[in-house]
């Protein structure tokens, strides 16, 4: 794997959507990339040509097209597992998104598992979606949710996991690798290391990490992990769940239906094999196999080096972010410790005005709670503006990002 820089306005000529004209006639400049990222002509190429050349359902056929869109299909679980070096395909389970992930494991493991008296630790910076599942299961299971507390920087307060642990009777430990509103990447070699210490399962939201580094399911050794496609070049409507198989093989299908069965008969059914007996009904045949496109072209690039990249950006957005008069920042400070996530608030500018003034700018960033009020609450804020990066951003668009936040100072007289 290369360390050479990323060749980033070679890689800008991949992605079509950047050569538009936005708000007052501006070029985009795109940061709202932890919500979706763009995606490049590779990418749309493979959904164009499947709809016209191959169109057609998977496992079920045997005449040429079906053949061809199976093998594309299971392709892209092959490359899957690799990228984040599952030990089998069998480990990896096609969702819409990260969110029905978290929520099969929640249904399928979570209720067979979770007792009456434990607890579920999460953290106060997790996205709603790795919130309210457990919520609905504490209360069906009569289970306790517990938080792990952020402290003012951003980092998790290790010490309320280690009580946890001590005090509390865990069934399941959940929580993002990395914030999407702070940025923080979160000590999981030792969090999952502690849990197993008492055989306390694991699930990483890992819809923040798994596009931006390198991931290894096999050294960090967690239970669960569940990612989508489209944060990350892919497709909306693909997500991923990887699951270690001696958890899997007991685990009760999701969702019954078409495909995930071997025989059905009046009074039962037999299921599929895994990982399709968690694959009910036609799928985002077309999403997965342009997801396949996606992790062909960021393995091209290498995960250390979109790593990097986004490091070195996010160091001169934050130094530039400081100089500006009523900024206040949130998270680590060291980009090292945190991914290309920026949220901020400037003065009394309420995010969404700063999002509409920066829009006439050309300049696409997020404002909001960001599905994360329990971290606003955290905060003490309302709602923050977010500005996140990827493999196309440049630093000439953190100075137009910048300059147009100069503007919306202006403007307010501040």
């Amino acid at each position: 794997m290369q360390k050479s820089a990323l060749s980033v306005y070679e890689i800008r000529q991949d992605f079509p959507i950047l050569r538009r004209k936005v708000g007052d006639n501006k070029t985009l400049v795109y940061l709202d990339n932890a919500a979706t990222t763009q995606k490049p002509f590779s990418v749309i190429n493979a959904i164009h040509d499947y709809y016209s050349n191959y169109n057609a359902n998977i496992h079920r056929a045997v005449h040429q097209l079906g053949e061809e869109a199976t093998l594309a299909y299971e392709q892209t679980r092959e490359k899957v597992a690799k990228f984040i070096n599952a030990s089998s395909t069998e480990e990896i389970i096609f969702t819409r998104n990260a969110t029905e992930a978290i929520n099969l494991v929640s249904y399928a493991w979570g209720r067979k598992n979770v007792n009456d008296g434990q607890s579920i630790v999460i953290t106060e910076m997790e996205h709603h979606s790795n919130i309210v599942p457990w919520q609905i299961l504490s209360r069906e299971k009569n289970a306790k949710l517990c938080y792990i507390g952020v402290d003012d920087r951003g980092y998790l307060r290790m010490e309320d996991y280690k009580s946890f642990l001590d005090k509390s009777n865990v069934g399941l430990i959940s929580l993002s690798e990395m914030s999407n509103v702070l940025g923080t990447i979160v000590p999981l070699n030792e969090i999952i290391k502690m849990a197993h210490r008492d055989g306390i399962p694991v699930l990483v939201d890992a819809a923040q990490s798994v596009p931006h580094m390198p991931v290894d399911v096999q050294k960090t050794d967690c239970d669960f992990l569940a990612f989508s496609a489209h944060k990350m070049l892919g497709p909306t409507g693909v997500g991923i769940l990887y699951v270690k198989r001696k958890i899997l093989e007991e685990m009760p299908p999701f969702i019954g239906g078409g495909d995930m069965i071997k025989e059905v008969h009046k009074q039962n059914t037999v299921y599929n094999d895994l990982p399709y007996r968690f694959e009910g009904g036609t799928p985002n045949i077309a999403g997965v196999i342009g997801f396949g496109a996606a992790l062909d072209y960021l393995n091209r690039i290498g995960m250390n080096r979109v790593r990097d990249h986004e490091i070195d950006i996010t160091k001169y957005a934050m130094s530039a972010l400081a100089d500006i008069k009523d900024v206040i920042l949130y998270g680590p400070l060291d980009a090292n410790d945190r991914g290309g996530v920026i949220s901020f608030n400037i003065a009394d500018i309420h995010p969404h005005d700063l999002a509409t003034i920066m829009n006439e700018r050309g300049v696409a960033i997020r404002s909001g709670h960001h599905c994360a009020q329990v971290l606003m609450e955290r905060l003490d804020v309302p709602a923050t503006s977010r500005a996140s990066f990827y493999i196309y951003n440049t630093k000439e668009e953190v100075d137009i990002f910048i300059d147009a936040l100069h503007n919306a100072r202006r403007i307010f007289k501040l």
